[in-house]
């Protein structure tokens, strides 16, 4: 197999989503987030450092991965599609996947036997700025962006910049999230060689969108992201803001960051429209079926894809009792299907996701068996909670509540985490042989019966262009 573009940061949420798809799709697991195995021994002993040391352990790992900005204009961004089509098993597919990020959808891609292919990847840009001066850093990424974006006239870019959440990292790197606005050539090969006629493009289109500062056609800056603080604290500040920027020393008791004046896709999440009309051109010349799955969030699949593996296990007649909850990068298909475990997504470690959680949990029959691999950020951010608030969540389970290894008091900062967390899916008991996909006649099924579901729409668009909505 190829490797990534070196442009491509191997912590970037879209690109760990890839390699997890095409792991399961290959028969392979994923394990510590894609890194070479000889790494695990020395960051299971990460925790042996002072945390101060571990944070900057961190930030040096995401240093590594950085590209200079001097190089923006020489990147070609449509190599990501020649790279993916030799990351998944050359077969044909009965569907394949094309648009937003979200880890519960790479449990449905599992399911249903299908490839993925993102349309937002993550570039970082090697330059150091305050981490709670946005505008800073909004006016360094003007020039590295106008020349990335003149070099590649089909994508769009976000610079994102969010001293909560990523307030490790934007110390030395800058957040470039590219955007494809069509398919380009790779995208269209990949699906003319792996997609029969006749067959499904899956069009994942996530609705959150974010206040933005225009500085090109193609080029936007987002002032925050999505996680533990709200949009409205990002550009108005709050206690909780003042009260976390007081305990980072930080000079700042409020982010003064640029005034926004336009709405776009969130830069991570948010899907860009103009793919959408590509992605049904290319379908009416292939004379390719279409499914939009809309969704408001990128967790707001977590529900229907969990109910999606119960249902599925039932008919399988494999107990439906053991729930495994996966987080931001952190998910393994493979063992989720090997341990008969009913996958369940958080897009972060904050309060949001784990509100969304107990909402999904407290409308389910009682799982027997809770584990849950937890995001380590190193950030005591807004809206992050309490280590008691993960074990309050574990104790929902009716036998066994596990962290798959984590230490809840080091969290967010147990980076020995990613070491340990896949050797505890390992060790979860039971052992099912991999299922065949599930066909779109089984989803349907599925749908028809078990919906409707909050903040989701799904419809069929046939070669001719008839729409169909579908029960969800």
């Amino acid at each position: 197999m190829a490797s990534p573009p070196p442009f491509v940061a191997g912590f970037d949420s879209a690109t760990a989503m890839v390699l997890a798809t095409a792991a399961y799709l290959r028969g392979e697991d994923w394990p510590a987030l894609g890194n070479p195995r000889a790494l695990e021994p020395p960051v299971a002993l990460a925790n042996l450092l002072p945390r101060k040391a571990r944070e900057q352990l961190f930030i040096v790992s995401g240093a590594l991965e950085t590209t200079s900005p001097r190089k923006m204009g020489s990147i070609d961004l449509d190599d990501i599609g020649e790279w993916l089509l030799d990351e998944y098993p050359e077969r044909r597919y009965p569907a394949v996947a094309v648009g937003s990020s979200s880890g519960a959808a790479v449990n449905l891609n599992a399911a249903l036997g299908s490839p993925w292919l993102p349309q937002t990847v993550f570039l970082p840009v090697r330059q150091p700025v305050h981490p709670d001066d946005p505008t800073e850093a909004m006016e360094r990424g003007i020039e590295p962006g106008r020349e990335l974006m003149e070099a590649n006239p089909d994508w769009q870019l976000h610079h994102m910049h969010d001293a909560n959440q990523d307030r490790l990292m934007v110390r030395v790197l800058t957040y470039f999230r590219v955007k494809r606005r069509n398919l380009g050539d790779g995208y269209e090969r990949f699906l003319a060689d792996r997609l029969p006629p006749g067959g499904t493009v899956l069009l994942y289109e996530c609705r959150t969108r974010w206040n933005t500062t225009r500085i090109g056609d193609r080029h936007v800056f987002q002032h925050g992201a999505v996680g533990g603080a709200t949009e409205r604290e990002f550009h108005e500040g709050s206690e909780r803001v003042e009260g976390y920027l007081e305990r980072y020393d930080s000079p700042k008791r409020r982010w003064d960051g640029p005034e926004p004046d336009t709405v776009s896709p969130e830069a991570e999440w948010g899907f860009e429209e103009s793919l959408r009309d590509d992605v049904l051109r290319f379908a009416r010349e292939r004379r390719y079926r279409v499914r939009r799955i809309v969704f408001d969030g990128p967790d707001d699949l977590s529900p229907l894809v969990a109910d999606l593996y119960r249902w599925w296990y039932r008919r399988r007649r494999i107990p439906a009792n053991r729930l495994m909850v996966g987080s931001f990068v952190i998910n393994d298909p493979h063992w989720i299907l090997r341990t008969g475990s009913v996958p369940y997504w958080m897009r972060f470690n904050m309060q949001p996701s784990l509100d969304a959680l107990h909402e999904f949990l407290d409308g389910r029959d009682p799982f027997d068996e809770i584990h849950l691999a937890l995001f380590q950020h190193g950030v005591q951010a807004v809206g992050i909670p309490s280590p008691d608030d993960w074990r309050e969540l574990l104790a929902r389970a009716r036998t066994q509540g596990s962290t798959l290894g984590a230490d809840l008091d080091e969290f967010p900062h147990d980076f020995a985490h990613y070491a340990r967390y896949h050797r505890a899916m390992k060790q979860v008991p039971a052992r099912y042989p991999l299922p065949g996909p599930l066909s779109m006649r089984e989803f349907d099924e599925f749908l028809a019966q078990a919906g409707p579901y909050e903040h989701i729409e799904i419809e069929d668009i046939t070669p001719d262009g008839e729409r169909q909505p579908v029960a969800a």
